[in-house]
């Protein structure tokens, strides 16, 4: 099958204007003019943007178990919307993904539900809060991309260092939710001043650098690939950096809220603005910033997390964490960073594609003959507002809606495929 893509922009380092012809999923050809074969679909991008489809290392698809949040079908479809031809889910499900007769499953499901490539993680320990490994080399034979308990922090430090090496053993990830339970003590909200203000129990900061020290110490002893999921605070960020000095094996992500928004953008005691971890200072947020210019922080995932609307609805005290985010990650970032020209259309996407998909070894993140055909088209010029009827997730727990952004997706293409077109463009 051969698709031509016509009169494009075409970002990355290697830019240029003109056509891209795909073959058989990948990139067949590229340059100006290039001429339509006979058995060609054409899509004529008429100056919207091609970027390398974007690469999500954080989602939370919900299927198993808790299929009224979110499923594979659902969950894949809305990262298609957003830009990302792949994605990694978290393994915090019903079954957890502890075996491989269960990640075998989900693996296939993955394959069979999503029109985009989903990875998976496997569980670190037997349901997700025991002490007790899962056998790390039989689950990556399984399919699995590396090893997290998302959602709960591992609290013995010897479980973490005896996975640790496990994983090392059989050179996958440990991809870490960074969280001291004694320290969060029940917390739903950054402690500080809004915390105060509005009478609500206080998460102190030190609950995820105390355990991100503990982790970076394990790690550089084990030499494993140390993943520190949705980074939130300063002294995090000086940690990260520090340990990258010293040569430990650890890559970073920020998450698009923690990036855009602190704790003094909560107008009340309002749930959607409720996440885990919760939002930070303003000197984190900058720090967070920091992090991302010097290279401390590697990439950006969205940390994509549906809830019901039951769930979301109330006070803080009450209402599950978390937010979604595939379907409005770029545009937010875009419109924040790029427009006002804090970093560059390149920067971003290497830390939404390239930088990610380099970090966990997929073949992604890149525009090149001979590459996957995974791209997003993009319009960079027309304002747009967040409106979540039009969302595909079940989801629709976001602070974000009703913003005006840059950059609506277009169209997504995985290994050659539409997985995502607008309708009524193109």
């Amino acid at each position: 099958m051969k698709t031509l893509i016509k009169h494009a922009i075409v970002a990355g380092p290697n830019g240029f204007t003109g056509d891209l012809l795909i073959e058989d999923g990948r990139i067949a050809a590229m340059g100006s003019h290039l001429a339509t074969p006979a058995d060609a679909t054409v899509i004529e991008a008429a100056g919207a943007t091609v970027m390398p489809g974007l690469v999500d290392v954080h989602v939370h698809f919900r299927e198993p178990g808790f299929t009224q949040k979110e499923t594979i079908k659902t969950g894949a479809a809305a990262a298609a919307h957003g830009g990302y031809t792949t994605v990694v889910a978290m393994p915090n499900l019903d079954p957890v993904p502890d075996n491989v007769t269960d990640l075998t499953a989900l693996v296939a499901k993955n394959a069979s539900d999503a029109m985009i490539h989903v990875e998976q993680f496997a569980a670190i320990t037997t349901g997700l809060r025991s002490t007790d490994l899962t056998d790390y080399a039989a689950m990556k034979a399984a399919g699995a991309l590396g090893f997290s308990n998302d959602g709960v922090g591992v609290q013995d430090a010897a479980t973490m260092y005896h996975a640790m090496q496990g994983a090392a053993a059989v050179d996958a990830p440990i991809v870490a939710h960074i969280e001291d339970n004694g320290l969060v003590n029940h917390g739903v909200i950054n402690a500080g001043p809004k915390a105060q203000a509005l009478g609500l129990p206080g998460i102190n900061h030190v609950s995820e650098s105390a355990q991100l020290a503990r982790d970076l110490t394990l790690a550089e002893a084990t030499g494993v690939h140390y993943h520190a999921c949705h980074i939130s605070t300063k002294q995090s960020i000086e940690l990260i950096r520090d340990a990258k000095k010293r040569g430990v094996n650890v890559t970073a992500e920020a998450t698009p809220h923690h990036l855009l928004l602190d704790d003094g953008h909560i107008p009340g005691d309002d749930a959607m603005f409720k996440m885990n971890p919760p939002l930070r200072s303003e000197m984190d947020r900058l720090a967070l910033m920091d992090g991302l210019l010097d290279g401390t922080i590697d990439m950006i995932a969205t940390d994509h997390a549906p809830h019901t609307a039951a769930e979301k609805t109330g006070s803080f005290k009450d209402a599950a964490f978390g937010i979604v985010g595939s379907e409005t990650a770029f545009a937010l970032l875009y419109t924040s960073f790029v427009r006002s020209g804090w970093c560059t259309l390149n920067q971003l996407i290497d830390w939404m594609s390239t930088k990610p998909a380099a970090a966990f070894g997929l073949d992604a993140g890149r525009i090149a003959i001979g590459a996957p055909a995974d791209l997003t088209l993009v319009d960079l010029d027309h304002a747009y507002q967040i409106d979540d009827a039009t969302w595909l997730s079940k989801g629709h727990n976001s602070p974000f809606i009703g913003h005006t952004v840059y950059g609506k997706v277009l169209a997504t293409l995985a290994a050659g495929q539409l997985a995502y077109q607008e309708e009524g463009t193109l």
